[in-house]
């Protein structure tokens, strides 16, 4: 059996967020958008309750992810993880947060035991889940941990944004930016470059990817006059990767990185912190990028956006990133051979 074969993994993210609302709407334009089977891991009555709020016409099954592909044409399929309680749509609640934790562990335990093709995960509330005890900073965090769980091995996740116009990856994530300057190292900036160039490879099919490699100051600190991280830490850094033969350049100033010529240059930006790869990303492909976790020994996929709890049931969320999130987790996985 090939991963093509399987279904997609769909966690439930936070239920009273967007994720339930966009699931639906995505399965009922199935056809015409020749989406790939995947199961939902999560409450299959939030489900039926969000959808009967949206007025969306579907019909849920309970099954086993081996009878997901053949439900999927005339039903939505679910492997049950009951929350406990009815969820109200835009009202997040610390009683769902234990739900929420163990549908990611399931999509990741059905992924790495081959019963699913690739994890995707919808959004879910980082102040929610902190409030019931979750310990990472976020879904890239928790992901390597419990990959690290299944396998045995330390893995260092990266997070790439991929629209159709750029992709994006920080080499610093979900730190103030007051500590930037600490955590930014040669290591750091060599270890996720070599990840970043090995998966979109393996992943993407891209045999020689140009990685254009962000500076972190203005004008990429002009040869030390406006900060010397550029010159002593990430110039250092793309020399190495040289040397590995890697195809990385820079660092660049960042605000000319990314206009329409520039782009052409390379496959991936790498940016030094968050925002300085975010903003670009979201601008350039708000509705229709992809957060896709790099490093992983499974494919990860997400929507690139949050639980949009403000409009939650109200039929106005779109699903653009989560179909484009379906469909790349899909087309990587058509890509690789099973162990």
């Amino acid at each position: 059996m090939t991963l093509l074969q399987l279904p997609l993994a769909l966690t439930q993210g936070d239920p009273a967020g967007i994720g339930p609302d966009v699931t639906v709407t995505a399965w009922a334009k199935r056809r015409e958008l020749g989406l790939p089977p995947f199961i939902f891991v999560g409450d299959p009555d939030v489900l039926r309750s969000r959808a009967h709020l949206l007025g969306v016409d579907v019909t849920v099954k309970v099954c086993e992810p081996e009878d997901a592909i053949a439900a999927f044409p005339d039903a939505l399929p679910v492997l049950p993880l009951p929350v406990g309680f009815d969820v109200q749509a835009g009202q997040p609640h610390i009683g769902a947060a234990l739900a929420t934790i163990k549908a990611i562990e399931t999509a990741v335990t059905l992924t790495v035991g081959k019963r699913a093709a690739a994890v995707v995960t919808n959004p879910i509330a980082k102040s929610v889940l902190y409030e019931a005890g979750f310990g990472f900073p976020g879904h890239t965090e928790f992901l390597a941990e419990l990959s690290k769980k299944a396998t045995g091995q330390t893995v260092k996740p990266v997070m790439m944004i991929a629209g159709p116009k750029l992709r994006v990856v920080p080499v610093t994530i979900h730190i103030p930016v007051k500590d930037i300057t600490h955590a930014l190292t040669e290591e750091l900036i060599i270890e996720t470059c070599r990840i970043v160039a090995s998966d979109l490879r393996t992943k993407f099919g891209i045999d020689a990817p140009r990685i254009a490699v962000a500076g972190l100051n203005p004008h990429a600190g002009e040869d030390g006059a406006i900060g010397i991280e550029d010159r002593d830490i990430i110039h250092p850094a793309t020399i190495q990767l040289r040397k590995e033969g890697i195809d990385a350049f820079g660092p660049l100033p960042a605000d000319t990185m990314f206009h329409d010529a520039a782009r052409k240059r390379y496959d991936v930006a790498v940016c030094m912190y968050h925002d300085q790869a975010l903003i670009p990303a979201k601008a350039l492909g708000f509705d229709d990028s992809v957060n896709v976790t790099l490093g992983l020994p499974f494919i990860r996929t997400s929507p690139d956006h949050g639980t949009a709890f403000g409009i939650a049931g109200q039929g106005i969320a779109n699903d653009s990133s989560l179909v484009a999130a379906l469909m790349m987790a899909a087309d990587i996985s058509s890509r690789q051979v099973p162990a």
